[in-house]
This record gives C-alpha cells, sequence and structure tokens, in this order.
C-alpha cells in the first residue's frame, strides 16, 4: 500500500544572519556550496534569502522521517559555516521584502516581467506535500474531495502572524499574500482529467501560462510526478510538524481512495463555500470556527480536526504513522498552539520580534543532531 501512495515533501527555509536574525539575500553561495551534498534536491525560489530543500520519492513515512532530519542537519551544517541559520515558519517576523535579492536567471526574470511588485514581495514560506496516485481518473475524483479539509490542513500548520515586523491579527498572513496570485485558492471542481488537461491548455492558447505549474492552486493534480500535490500549508514550525502533516496528507488521500474504489465518496463541495472556511482558518487558525458542510452547523476547528483525524485512522495504522497522526491529536489538546500561537504569545509577552525569532531559530533545529554531521 504504501508504494501506491508514495510522499515527497518540499520545505522552503528562510536563510537569516547568525548575528541579526533578519532575513539574508546569501542563497546562491549556500546553492552553490550545497549542490554537492544534495544535488538537485537543493532549489533557488524568487528571492534569495529562501532556500528549498526537496525530498526522494519517499515509501513511507519511516524513510521520510530519516531522510528529513538528516538532510535538515546537513543544511543547517552547511549555512552555518556561512553565519547564517534557517528559520522554519510562513512569514518571517520583521524582515521587509524591499530589502530582499531577486533571484537571478530567466525564469525569475520572466516572472518579475510578468507579477511585478506581486512576485517580488511573495516574501512567504510554504510546505508543499505530494502524495502518488498514478491513476489519472483517481487522481481527479480525490482531488475534488480533498478540498473540503484545505481550510482544517491550513490551520493545522499556521506560522505566520507577522508581516514586516507587525502583528497583523492573521495567524496565517502567508494565506493573504499567497491569494493575490493569479489561479492561486481552493480549485474549482473538476469533471474529469482530461477537463483539467483541457484547462490548463486553454490558458497556454491564451498565452495566461507557459505550462500547468503556474496553476497555484491550494491542491492540484501534478501532471509530471502523477500525485495530488498540496501546496496548502505555511512552512511549520518544527520538523515533526511536517511530517504528521505529511503523513495525515498520505493517509486522507489513501482513504478517499479506498472510498471511491469500494463505489463511495464524501460530498464535493463548491469552492466559494470551502474558500469561506479557509477564510476563517487563516484568520483564527485552530481558534476557528467553521462549517460542518455534512452536519450543516458551525463546529470549532477542533473539533472538525479530531473527526479528520478520525477519519483517517484506520487508514494511517496501515501505513504505520498512527506516531505521526497522535502528533496532530495532541497538538490540538496542547494549549501553546501551532507555531503562529506561539509566535503571537512570545511577542505579546516580551514586545520584541527578536526573541520571536530566536524561538524560530530554536524550533527549527529541535530535534537535529548536528554531531552526526560530518564537517
Amino acid at each position: 500500500m504504501s508504494k501506491r501512495f508514495t510522499l515527497g515533501i518540499e520545505e522552503e527555509f528562510q536563510l537569516v544572519d547568525t548575528q541579526t536574525g533578519e532575513l539574508s539575500s546569501r542563497a546562491p553561495l549556500i546553492l552553490e556550496k550545497g549542490a554537492a551534498i544534495f544535488g538537485e534536491n537543493i532549489k533557488p525560489e524568487m528571492l534569495q534569502s529562501t532556500i528549498e530543500l526537496i525530498s526522494d520519492v519517499l515509501p513511507d513515512i519511516h524513510v521520510a522521517r530519516r531522510d528529513l532530519y538528516a538532510a535538515r542537519a546537513q543544511l543547517v551544517k552547511c549555512v552555518d559555516k556561512e553565519g547564517l541559520a534557517l528559520i522554519s515558519a510562513g512569514t518571517h517576523p520583521s524582515s521587509d521584502w524591499q530589502d530582499q535579492l531577486s533571484s537571478e536567471g530567466e525564469r525569475y526574470q520572466e516572472l518579475a516581467r510578468e507579477y511585478q511588485d506581486v512576485v517580488l514581495s511573495d516574501l512567504i514560506f510554504g510546505l508543499h506535500v505530494h502524495v502518488g496516485v498514478g491513476d489519472d481518473a483517481l487522481m481527479i475524483k480525490v482531488l475534488n474531495q480533498v478540498r473540503t479539509w484545505l481550510p482544517h490542513l491550513l490551520a493545522l500548520s499556521s506560522n505566520s502572524p507577522f508581516w514586516v515586523g507587525r502583528l497583523t491579527g492573521l495567524k496565517s498572513y502567508r494565506s493573504v499574500q499567497w491569494k493575490r496570485f493569479p489561479r492561486s485558492g481552493v480549485p474549482p471542481i473538476i469533471a474529469s482529467y482530461a477537463a483539467f488537461e483541457n484547462h490548463v491548455q486553454q490558458l497556454v492558447d491564451m498565452g495566461a501560462i507557459d505550462d500547468g505549474k503556474k496553476v497555484w492552486w491550494d491542491v492540484r493534480p501534478h501532471a509530471y510526478f502523477k500525485t495530488i500535490e498540496f501546496r496548502i500549508f505555511d512552512m511549520p514550525l518544527t520538523i515533526d510538524d511536517t511530517l504528521a502533516l505529511a503523513a495525515l496528507c498520505q493517509a486522507l488521500v489513501a482513504k478517499l481512495v479506498a472510498l471511491v474504489e469500494d463505489g463511495k465518496q464524501v460530498p464535493i463541495i463548491e469552492s466559494t463555500f470551502i474558500e469561506e472556511n479557509k477564510w476563517w482558518a487563516l484568520l483564527y487558525g485552530l481558534d476557528a470556527t467553521i462549517y460542518d458542510f455534512e452536519r450543516k452547523k458551525r463546529v470549532p476547528m477542533r473539533e472538525a480536526i479530531r473527526s479528520l483525524l478520525d477519519f483517517v485512522h484506520d487508514q494511517a495504522e496501515e501505513f504505520g504513522s498512527l506516531h505521526e497522526i497522535q502528533h496532530l491529536y495532541n497538538l490540538l489538546g496542547n494549549a501553546e498552539g501551532t507555531g503562529a500561537d506561539r509566535q503571537i504569545a512570545i511577542y505579546r509577552a516580551t514586545g520584541d520580534t527578536a526573541q520571536v525569532i530566536r524561538y524560530l531559530r530554536e524550533q527549527t533545529l529541535a530535534g537535529i543532531e548536528l554531531s552526526r554531521v560530518a564537517t
């Protein structure tokens, strides 16, 4: 079963100066040095203060845990030698996008020409999780259903309450920044894989995009990898948060596939209604209340997420990922909340974004055994 529902995990890290804690546009140096370690698994993003680390295709969550811990430790060692550090969060607490350098190369120049300040101010950091499905028709059926839980997934990862030094009042300000892009947000209901291909081709014919990679929905069918790609997440606070979210995505996709193959499916909801729940999720995170489409009433987000975890429990047991799912149950019951809640608490107690930055750096390193990494 795990061979069918493979995982791929893409993490976007903030690159900060170890002395000031502010973002540093030195990604080209780290990419050059990291190539010998990571090969093609380390990538640039639009701004030079971002490093993207991409996993191999992972057969199960146990291999994912081993590989992600090892890769993060290697990357930390690599940046530390240059007086830099990593932060795992959806936005930086204080740095300004206007102080960041854009990445070089034709692709990034093209993006800057096409989107101007919308992309140049794209100082946000996310987690993407791929789950292998393989069959095109099945992938679309599952995609239509999984959209309902996008707000739940966002709430669990919420970790971006700041923007340019200001406490925004939102748990995921990253989501607001990303919403400015075309072809983003909750995807529409898709009739078939052929309809999806036709949709993409029409955009290409219009000159709007050059390929399907510029369809930036919160969850999308990935035409190259034959995966369902979850793009809704803020970059979570800890590596254990990341692994738990990946395990949840895998279990949820597997659960929906099992229902489809048994001739069943969950209700398919209009995108505009899911967007309403997403708004409450990005605003309040785990403290939100959202609309339950099955019970036709509003419920606390924590209750809704517990129902989701219960729903996928049998699949998680088969994958051997109950440890990761339990991590999410624990998160719901933890008074400290998600990364966003913890950042807000520190700032309200100290009034100092430097203290928030220090905490984020510590949590990014939590559980990482640097002593095992060769220098």
